[in-house]
């Protein structure tokens, strides 16, 4: 059965940034999902991704940052970032009819949400779809300082080809945050998670995480 779409905005300090909800009947959890700094909420990859989601049983919500509203191509500061990311998760909370709600972002979003969380915004989870360990071919540039405080259980999905964070430089990120934290290889994967040889629509790859990320959160229920 298609699960219906609302569109919806969110208030952000003085302005307002777009959504969509979406939530199946009987949903079990709830995740919030941030776009990543080159492209919007609307983009395939997540439209992929959160659909599967609801297929599996959770609520989603997709947002744009202030940015990407504003028409804007550069990235929000990391105060902006993180307002909006609070504003949206505490209207998942309001709508969440008590089941757990996550945070979910692509490279940037993923970044926003956990220094987010580090600033007490509450999460049951982090998923992390491609994180933005450091900036591709500087891996002495690592941004990771604010992950070590965090408890909350944490999925780290990476391609194996994500110059963002090669094998070899999360996995020791991850054992020094502690058994929370859990990094998942996509092999032959980029940071979009394409894989060549296998050329898959956006929509494809991004339903293609929902697999792990379910079973993830499906062992972390509260």
């Amino acid at each position: 059965m298609p699960v219906q779409q609302e569109n919806l905005t969110v208030s952000v300090g003085e302005g307002t940034v777009s959504a969509v909800f979406a939530q199946p009947a009987g949903a079990w959890a709830s995740m919030v999902v941030a776009h990543g700094a080159g492209s919007g909420m609307e983009h395939p990859f997540l439209s992929g991704f959160t659909d599967a989601m609801n297929d599996g049983g959770v609520a989603t919500w997709r947002f744009n940052f202030p940015y990407r509203e504003a028409g804007k191509k550069f990235p929000d500061r990391a105060p902006a970032a993180i307002a909006a990311w609070r504003a949206v998760m505490f209207a998942a909370e309001d709508n969440a009819d008590g089941v757990p709600v996550w945070a979910c972002g692509k490279s940037f979003g993923g970044r926003m949400a956990s220094m987010a969380v580090a600033e007490g915004m509450p999460a049951a989870g982090l998923v992390y779809l491609g994180y933005p360990l450091h900036p591709p071919g500087k891996p002495e540039k690592l941004r990771d300082e604010h992950l070590y405080g965090l408890a909350q259980p944490m999925l780290f999905l990476q391609g194996t080809r994500d110059p963002f964070a090669l094998p070899g430089e999360l996995e020791p990120v991850a054992a020094k945050i502690g058994p929370n934290a859990v990094v998942e290889r996509v092999e032959g994967g980029n940071h979009m998670f394409e894989v060549a040889g296998n050329k898959r629509p956006q929509d494809v790859i991004g339903a293609s995480l929902a697999g792990p990320v379910l079973e993830f959160m499906q062992q972390h229920l509260p």
